[in-house]
Formats: structure tokens, C-alpha cells, sequence
């Protein structure tokens, strides 16, 4: 079986942390990985309902999103999480508990998260309408060790993604030779032989 692991995605809202939490979701299953995306929208609806932008809040969420990391991991899952998750701490708690943690920080100044606001976050957040929010009413607090750092104002999304893809490979998470080739039974083969035998191939 397949070795689990979770990539932690982390960084301001607008980083770009789901652009690229789909693509590397797509690039791992052509690698032939079962891949399970655990959003920060998808999460609130169904994890984390009631929950707010307190820092209370914040770190009961983590710990929920942290705990489904955890049984999916260990059962061979590639896990992408995709959160804000502003507190280092919470972010340590998580990665001693879900053990195969890779902490990818989507750095990017918070001016172009604004440029990229198409919720209006940014604008609700100084006037009130969203308490506790990262990088405007609340700090973000950096990591200080991800094990990748993608700068998605300089970067492409495809050049961010290849270097997550590097050092899954690099930890050994993935395989370097590539994904592993199916093998066929001696049935399957049967079948095959078959039907191209009924198409005048063979």
C-alpha cells in the first residue's frame, strides 16, 4: 500500500492556496495516488459549523481538520489540507498529529491577496464585519520550518506544484521512477488478447 501523507497548505486568504491545492490534486492522481481535499469552505460546512474567526475557534477547527488528516493518512490517503490556519502552534499540534506532514507556506504579500479578493474579505474585515481576521484584525504567524515555501507573486502555479512534487518525492512519498505500472492478471490478459484478436490485431 501506499505510504499516507498530508501536504498543509498555509498562508493568507488570496495566497492561492486552493489554485494549487487543485493541480497538485490532479498531478497526483495521474501519479496514481487516492487523493482526498479538505477546504477550508467544505470543512466550515461540514466539520466546523458555529465556528468563528476567533483564535479559540481557529484552533478547534485545526485540531478537527487535523484529526480526519490523521485517520485518512494512515490508511495510505494523499491528503491535501487547505486552511488558513494563522497560529504556529496549532500548525505544530497538527503536524505531531498526523505524523507524514508536509507544510507548504503560500507566501504572498498581502497587497496582492487584496488585488485577489473576490469575496470582499478584505474589505469587510478593517470595518468590523469579520472579527479575528489573519493579516488584517489578527496576525498570521510565518512558519518558521515548512518543509516547502512558494511564492505565488513570483511564481506560476505550475512551477509552485512541481516543487511541492520535488520534495514529496525528495521525503519519499512518491516513487522517483514515476507512477507504478498496472499489472495484469493472467484473466485481464486473457480478456485482452481477446478482443483484440476480435478486432484483427492479433
Amino acid at each position: 500500500m501506499n505510504k499516507g501523507f498530508t501536504v498543509w497548505f498555509t498562508g493568507l486568504s488570496g495566497a492561492g492556496k486552493t489554485t494549487l491545492a487543485h493541480l497538485l490534486d490532479k498531478k497526483l492522481k495521474e501519479w496514481g495516488r487516492n487523493v482526498e481535499i479538505l477546504d477550508s469552505d467544505t470543512v466550515r460546512i461540514n466539520l466546523c459549523q458555529g465556528l468563528g474567526f476567533s483564535k479559540q475557534d481557529a484552533d478547534i477547527s485545526i485540531q478537527r481538520i487535523a484529526f480526519i488528516c490523521k485517520l485518512l493518512t494512515r490508511n495510505g490517503v494523499a491528503v491535501i489540507s487547505v486552511t488558513t490556519s494563522p497560529y504556529r502552534e496549532a500548525r505544530d499540534k497538527a503536524r505531531r498529529e498526523i505524523g507524514s506532514f508536509v507544510e507548504v507556506y503560500a507566501k504572498c504579500p498581502p497587497e496582492v491577496c487584496v488585488e485577489r479578493d473576490i469575496t470582499g474579505l478584505y474589505q469587510k474585515a478593517p470595518k468590523g464585519d469579520i472579527g479575528d481576521f489573519a493579516g488584517v484584525s489578527d496576525p498570521y504567524e510565518e512558519p518558521l520550518n515548512a518543509e516547502v515555501v512558494v511564492e505565488t507573486d513570483k511564481e506560476t502555479v505550475e512551477e509552485s506544484v512541481n516543487k511541492i512534487f520535488q520534495k514529496l518525492t525528495e521525503l519519499g512519498y512518491l516513487s522517483q521512477t514515476g507512477p507504478a505500472e498496472h499489472v495484469y492478471s493472467p484473466e485481464e490478459e486473457d480478456k485482452i488478447k481477446e478482443r483484440l484478436s476480435r478486432l484483427g490485431y492479433i
